[in-house]
């Protein structure tokens, strides 16, 4: 294990615009995802697990919610002072502006790179679903020698012509960027595909003191417009990781082994959900070797007293009455489903309770909802859509609801587990 002293600046602030209505009231990476996670979750975990566990988290838009979760799941412990992980918004040390890019954001925090003085500063986004060994991608960077590591996932050109390409030799190191470029350049193995940035870098900290100082007195404020160019123009040792290299233990022989999905929209987010069910899912969120930690909720498990559920997951403390009919579905925790309701291809949020005779396909509940009696979404999109969000794929989405709602036990007895 390399004995390099690591701090990490996550990137937590995203407002998702394209994921509305789901980010009305909360940012991007505290949107929830799966039976129990939020999206934030993934990236936590992968740096836990990886050993790295000094972790500033940088918020911006709606970031309550965020916080509340940080403080409830990811506490580590305060015996040990260098393993944290904290949430940090917009500090205004220099003047009175938000975070005004990504370099920006990390320039308003460098105080925190003084006073750690750390090795390497791993700076990773917080808005995508994967898991990764990041001690990997860290020998890779001091192995090259290099002052900056950018994680590149391949993908076919045609796919490339949306992201941000990376132009590298057969040892990665850079040699220029293409911003969704109209004929993205292959890489030097695979003529089919094309180095796309993650957004997730590994930085020599002295490289990237210099780098932010030059930035901001140029007033340049984001790193992939901005930073990294620049160091490639200046001569600085850029190298690409390549994320399909990447191994995590006890990926099962049924799972995609390089598994990386940006949930930006409400079609991918909706999409992503597929691949977590199954009895041999794309995505497994069950390994102990590479764990994805989330909130220590202390409320009963599931209760299934009838019906017929099919292909699908269930949170802690949900009530599944009889008659009901429920596929392909995610119902999350606190959730109560009445008698006679059929669930097809939907994704049931915290607290909601799902109402005698409802009938819903392909429908996101987000939470603190009561579906009314007999309702239904998601079977005729013209009437969907006069009262609802539907995607462009067809995905309708039922706002959140009843504000407090969360305060009261879903079965109408009192109070719940809520968090």
């Amino acid at each position: 294990m390399s004995a390099d002293r690591i701090i990490a600046f996550v990137m937590a602030g995203g407002q998702g615009s394209r994921l509305q209505p789901l980010t009305s009231a909360r940012s991007k990476p505290s949107v929830p995802f799966g039976s129990r996670y939020r999206i934030v979750d993934f990236v936590l975990s992968n740096l836990i697990n990886s050993q790295i566990r000094t972790i500033y988290l940088l918020v911006q838009y709606k970031s309550q919610s965020l916080i509340e979760h940080v403080r409830k799941a990811w506490t580590i412990s305060p015996l040990l002072q260098d393993q944290f992980v904290t949430v940090v918004p917009p500090q205004m040390r220099a003047g009175s502006s938000w975070f005004q890019g990504t370099a920006d954001a990390v320039h308003q925090n460098i105080n925190l790179l003084e006073e750690h003085a750390p090795d390497l500063v791993v700076v990773f986004g917080a808005d995508h679903i994967y898991r990764m060994d990041i001690r990997q991608m860290v020998n890779f960077h001091r192995e090259r020698e290099a002052d900056v590591t950018i994680a590149a996932l391949p993908v076919p050109l045609e796919d490339a012509k949306g992201f941000g390409v990376i132009v590298a030799d057969g040892s990665g190191r850079i040699s220029a960027f293409q911003e969704k470029p109209a004929d993205p350049r292959p890489m030097p193995n695979n003529p089919d595909c094309a180095f796309a940035s993650m957004g997730n870098y590994v930085f020599d900290t002295k490289v990237l003191l210099d780098a932010l100082h030059d930035s901001q007195q140029a007033g340049e404020t984001d790193f992939g417009q901005h930073v990294l160019p620049r160091l490639l123009t200046s001569g600085k040792r850029l190298f690409s990781y390549d994320f399909a290299t990447n191994e995590i233990p006890n990926i099962k022989p049924y799972e995609t082994r390089v598994y990386w999905r940006d949930v930006g929209g409400i079609d991918a987010y909706f999409n992503a959900h597929k691949d977590v069910l199954g009895a041999e899912p794309v995505f497994d969120a069950f390994n102990p070797e590479w764990p994805i930690y989330s909130s220590n909720y202390q409320g009963p498990v599931a209760r299934v007293l009838g019906g017929q559920v099919n292909n699908s997951l269930l949170g802690a403390a949900t009530v599944i009455h009889d008659n009901t009919r429920i596929s392909n579905s995610i119902i999350r925790r606190e959730t109560v489903i009445e008698e006679d309701v059929e669930l097809e291809d939907c994704i049931i949020m915290d607290y909601v309770r799902v109402c005698r005779g409802a009938r819903l396909r392909r429908v996101i509940v987000d939470r603190h909802n009561i579906i009314e009696p007999g309702t239904l979404i998601g079977h005729d999109p013209d009437a969907d859509r006069q009262r609802f969000h539907v995607s462009p794929g067809g995905v309708t989405v039922v706002p959140s609801g009843l504000v407090g709602f969360f305060a009261r036990d879903v079965r109408g007895t009192g109070r719940g587990y809520s968090e």
